[in-house]
């Protein structure tokens, strides 16, 4: 580790539970996330990627105290976040909500929803100011000075998904969760949100963690790739290397299920199709999460669970038989 340049946010087995009542008097933990480990550089873009209900979401959140740490470290540039001093870290670490529809207040004018984060953090020291700032962060997201007095209902899905952007780059962040910011969104207005995101970190330099279901958008956006299942990280690497040779058999099954363009070298893709389906959280099987549905499962995956290891320089992977 010596000479290692420190990252800008690091996780270290966070762990976020859910009690869930059962009946009248039980209650069940929903293990959302279960021991997940994590570091991101300054300016770099992480991709979280994994299918619907893994737990990507709760990661971001809990990594902000959004969600309050069931148990785990959450660090920022060396320090330690925790739910007494997150105010302290409030204005570092932003984040871009799924839903550009729920995410902004109708209530509030374009000028109050980007202004409030200057509000609150007293980032002005007079209302021209205030309004030079949200003018500026207009610009950068590509909407106009003119956009301010109006209402979130009056823009498209894409309009509002820079309003939010405009929003968590108010207070100058070094870090941003972008929560699936372009999964509402039109093919098109996708490909806008993208290109915003990736001229703001050449701008300004800030580091992502990219959440998306989408393989090829976490491809293009991220330097490095988390696969996760049920709560855990099964595969951390370059974006690239996963991408061509997946070691986890269920980042193969994901990416295996990348449409291709070409007809021709679609028919000869071996597809793998996993079979059954996705075990409960509230009732997680012994071992490996994933046993119930890999092809390569063993007496030895029921026993325990694989922990997450390097198996080359960069390759981390939770698994027995890789």
């Amino acid at each position: 580790m010596s000479g290692r340049k420190q990252p800008l946010v690091e996780v270290r087995n966070l762990k976020k539970y859910f009690p869930i009542k059962s009946g009248m008097m039980n209650k069940t933990l929903l293990k959302a996330v279960d021991d997940v480990s994590f570091s991101i550089d300054e300016g770099e873009t992480l991709g979280l990627v994994g299918e619907s209900g893994c737990g990507k979401t709760t990661v971001g959140r809990t990594l902000l105290h959004l969600y309050t740490p069931t148990s785990g470290e959450v660090y920022f540039d060396g320090k330690r976040v925790t739910e007494k001093n997150i105010g302290d870290f409030r204005k570092d670490m932003q984040i871009v909500f799924q839903d550009p529809y729920s995410s902004l207040n109708p209530r509030m004018t374009v000028s109050d929803i980007i202004g409030e984060p200057l509000d609150i953090h007293k980032l002005y020291s007079s209302r021209q100011e205030r309004a030079d700032r949200i003018s500026e962060l207009l610009t950068i997201v590509g909407l106009n000075s003119e956009h301010a007095n109006r209402y979130a209902h009056e823009f498209s899905g894409g309009q509002r998904q820079r309003i939010g952007i405009a929003r968590s780059l108010a207070v100058n962040p070094r870090f941003i969760v972008c929560d699936e910011p372009v999964s509402a969104l039109d093919v098109s207005i996708q490909a806008q949100i993208i290109n915003t995101f990736e001229e703001l970190q050449q701008k300004l330099g800030i580091a992502y963690l990219f959440i998306a279901h989408d393989l090829l958008v976490v491809q293009h956006m991220s330097k490095r790739i988390a696969v996760m299942y049920l709560g855990h990280i099964v595969e951390i690497g370059p974006s690239m290397e996963i991408i061509k040779s997946p070691i986890h058999p269920y980042s193969e099954s994901l990416i295996s299920a990348i449409p291709m363009p070409d007809p021709e070298t679609a028919r000869h893709k071996n597809r793998i199709i996993l079979e059954g389906d996705v075990p409960s959280p509230l009732k997680m099987p012994r071992g490996c999460p994933f046993r119930t549905r890999c092809r390569y499962a063993t007496k030895e995956c029921e026993e325990s669970r694989p922990e997450l290891k390097e198996v080359a320089p960069g390759r981390f992977v939770a698994c027995h038989h890789r």
